[in-house]
């Protein structure tokens, strides 16, 4: 049996033993990949008795079709990285042909004499000949991760490798006997099993490169730079679609003034036609992508550009951005005044979002940049724009970045923010914001604080919230005092139960964020009598050694509600089978119940575990549960690696109450609001429909032995409450969204692109009445915070009709 409780820990069999083991040591595991792997990596080029002058690294392609490479990146860090250590990032184009290669060229060093075949991506990297650590990565954001546990629970990661005596590495350990004369790679049958010393080994070094060349091939003499312009222009280049009529020629002498340079990640600069052709839907703007050079201009030099025209796609779905790559250019002057920005504000920023293709691509659509949002920022991308006294809707990111809104009316919340209301209504006035100055970075800043003053920068486009100013002048941020709610505490003959997704918690974790998080639930949310918590992980978190347990986690937990002033909480759970529930490898992430057992009691009923159903089982006296806790139809296809609904029976001043704590699956995967897909395919939606369905047939099942049943169903659902999930779960009125009661302004626990929106929810059956709901806003609007989720909680009056 397979339920846990505090004070009395009742496992047999396996798990006791699991639970017994001592944690081995942690090994970044990203699932095994059966497409693109990294092939072999050298860091010897160039050093004392190599023959490549070069470091590399090699891709390859194991699957059976076309792997695109753009918009991903190869990382590198130190074997044995410090508290300085940095991810270093070479940037991806292009694509894998299968069973194909794809060669990364590296630092150079004084050494060898033989150089690489010509490379399909360059890089800078100095990488160590001996010991280090390379990662395959969705997106080209550096890799923060320092531990294997830690770069274990980085989704974005698609393959890595550790060699010599690395830290960071899959398996059960590095590859050894990397030199200066030896790489490590894969064998022919690229297989990946996740165990870097078992998958790979040492030998001499063999670079291949998508052309299928091997090593002596040498480079092109790079060719001098134009001296005079040409016929071509930006606004030619850029065109009147999304995508430039010369994509794919060369171009030669196109004239423009620098007006911001990149010198990290993505490198490169941005040019500006001075002489504009006056059409609104042809770009004046452009990027220069130099590749892993830094590039040697200045901003108000003007230059000639000559380099080949290309649509850069940073992620799947997304838009494209227009570029020269390969570039020639030559400095004409410098001090050069720059154009003037174009004023962003509610007056010049349309309020349709976007046209509509019919779930097709817009790329070849005609821009409206009078009619729709999205066209007047293609048509802007890569140009001088302007705004000014803006409101903040996104919180300072981890990455240095805010989102602020052009339209400060548009969709407000309460508390600053900008709500998302429908899937027709997108917030047209969103924009993402990035300092291009490193000594000016972004400040720290808070839902609702106003940008004051001039904000300026060039319009990009990225993957990661698409179009987005790359500041050069930064307004300053104030602080509007954005404080935490705190939410009353419930009365004698009430029941409060909340909801709080505690973001893959662990025993490993900092005891600072077990403080934090435990202070939501004992002073932020008053201490309520259930807490269904969301992403509770096993104890060892990201060790994939068979443990599912989390005792650990809980008592720590629990301990600290307890010093933050709380009660002593116990708790339930029924642990997953290993590597069955979804999430990171060795996570096993599970929904959990707290309960004050002061206040309310649990009514444990043997029979459920990770595999069998929980039944409502008509009485005389009513219904009950076959198994409490238990799983809702644990096996069925809806849950296929992903959380089981929790269902647990209590009873309350005499009363059964039936709480359903949910996990839905995740909406990775959804085509971007932003991206050429419109309107965009929601493609996760369709699982968590059936999950939805589940649910609802389990309360309905409840409710049809007894009308009156006393039930609440609460969670991180993971979708809105307009979405066709929530109407697949309330069907037959057989649960009530509590979220449509508020306010409209107040209709939101996450926010997400700078959009405020509701992904928790807390549902009441119809034999619940006057419930008192309140979302509990102290983190998803917060520059620090301990989740990206807002906890929920619902009190409920025993005389005041909760029982019928």
């Amino acid at each position: 049996m397979q339920i846990h409780r505090s004070g009395s820990v009742l496992l047999t069999g396996a798990v006791a033993v699991a639970l017994a083991v001592t944690a081995l040591p942690a090994a970044a595991q990203a699932a095994p990949s059966t497409t693109a792997v990294i092939s072999e990596v050298y860091g010897g080029g160039g050093n004392s008795g190599a023959t490549l002058t070069r470091d590399f690294v090699e891709l390859a392609n194991a699957g059976s079709a076309p792997f695109e490479v753009g918009g991903l990146s190869v990382q590198y860090l130190p074997g044995s990285p410090s508290a300085g250590s940095q991810w270093q990032v070479s940037e991806l184009s292009g694509s894998i042909a299968p069973g194909g290669r794809y060669l990364v060229a590296q630092a150079a060093g004084t050494g060898g004499t033989v150089a690489l075949p010509t490379a399909d991506a360059t890089g800078t990297v100095a990488m160590a000949a001996g010991s280090g650590t390379v990662a395959l990565v969705s997106g080209t954001t550096p890799l923060t991760c320092k531990s294997a546990a830690d770069c274990a629970a980085d989704t974005r990661i698609v393959d890595l490798v550790g060699y010599g005596s690395a830290v960071v590495r899959e398996g059960s350990g590095p590859v050894p006997g990397a030199s200066a004369t030896a790489s490590v790679a894969r064998a022919a049958s690229l297989a990946d099993t996740d165990d870097n010393a078992a998958d790979l080994a040492a030998g001499a070094p063999t670079p291949v490169n998508a052309k299928g060349e091997t090593s002596g091939g040498g480079q092109e003499p790079e060719e001098p730079g134009p001296t005079e312009p040409g016929d071509v222009r930006i606004h030619d280049i850029q065109g009147t679609t999304r995508v430039s009529p010369l994509d794919g020629t060369q171009v030669t002498g196109v004239p423009g003034v620098v007006t911001g340079v990149r010198a990290s990640g993505s490198r490169g600069f941005w040019i500006q036609d001075t002489a504009p052709d006056g059409d609104p839907r042809t770009g004046e703007g452009l990027f220069v992508y130099t590749g892993s050079t830094a590039p040697a201009v200045k901003v108000g030099d003007a230059v000639l550009v000559s380099g080949k025209v290309a649509e850069y796609y940073p992620g799947t779905g997304t838009q494209s951005l227009t570029q020269i790559t390969a570039p020639r250019f030559t400095v004409l002057s410098s001090g050069n005044a720059l154009p003037a920005p174009v004023v962003l504000d509610a007056r010049s920023v349309p309020g349709r979002y976007v046209p509509s293709a019919d779930g097709g691509s817009i790329d070849a659509l005609p821009l409206d940049p009078s009619r729709y949002a999205l066209d007047l920022y293609e048509a802007l991308e890569g140009s001088r724009v302007e705004f000014a006294d803006t409101r903040v809707t996104g919180a300072t990111t981890a990455y240095d970045e805010i989102w602020v809104t052009v339209k400060p009316r548009e969709n407000p919340t309460r508390r600053g923010g900008t709500l998302y209301a429908s899937y027709e209504d997108r917030n047209t006035g969103r924009l993402k914001v990035m300092s291009l100055d490193p000594a000016r970075p972004i400040p720290t800043a808070n839902v609702g604080d106003v940008l004051k003053g001039r904000t300026t920068g060039v319009l990009d486009y990225a993957s990661y919230g698409g179009y987005n100013v790359q500041a050069t002048e930064l307004g300053t941020v104030v602080d509007k005092k954005l404080r935490r709610e705190v939410t009353r505490k419930q009365k004698k003959d009430e029941l409060a139960v909340a909801t709080y997704n505690v973001e893959n918690l662990d025993a490993r974790d900092d005891q600072a964020k077990f403080d934090t998080l435990a202070e939501g639930v004992a002073v932020n949310l008053s201490s309520p009598d259930i807490v269904s918590l969301e992403e509770i992980q096993d104890d060892n978190g990201a060790v994939n050694d068979g443990t599912t347990g989390s005792e650990a986690t809980l008592k720590r937990f629990t301990d600290a509600i307890v010093a933050k002033g709380g009660p002593r909480y116990a708790w339930r759970y029924i642990a997953p089978e290993n590597n069955k529930d979804g999430g990171e490898p060795g996570g096993n992430i599970r929904n959990v119940f707290l309960f004050n057992p002061q206040r309310v009691s649990f009514t444990d009923r043997a029979g459920g575990d990770a595999t069998t159903p929980v039944e409502a089982v008509k009485t005389w006296k009513g219904v009950r549960l076959s198994a409490s806790p238990g799983r809702i139809n644990p096996t069925s296809p809806a849950w296929a690696d992903s959380r089981k609904p929790l269902v647990g029976e209590f009873a309350f001043r005499g009363k059964p109450v039936f709480v359903i704590g949910n996990h839905f699956a995740s909406k990775g995967g959804d085509q971007p609001l932003h991206g050429r897909y419109q309107e965009p395919t929601r493609s996760s939606e369709t699982k968590r429909i059936q999950q939805a369905a589940e649910v609802n047939t389990f309360v309905t099942a409840l409710l049809k032995a007894d009308r009156s049943a006393k039930v609440v169903a609460l969670g991180d659902f993971n979708d809105f409450e307009f979405s066709p999930t929530m109407k697949a779960l309330t069907k037959g009125r057989a649960l009530k969204p509590l979220i449509t009661t508020l306010p409209a302004s107040e209709r939101y626990s996450y926010v997400f692109d700078g959009n405020s929106q509701t992904l928790d929810h807390i549902l009441t059956s119809p034999g619940i009445r006057r419930p008192d709901y309140d979302v509990v806003h102290i983190n998803a609007e917060f520059a620090d915070q301990a989740s990206d989720h807002d906890p929920q909680v619902v009190r409920v009056k025993v005389g005041g009709g909760f029982w019928h």
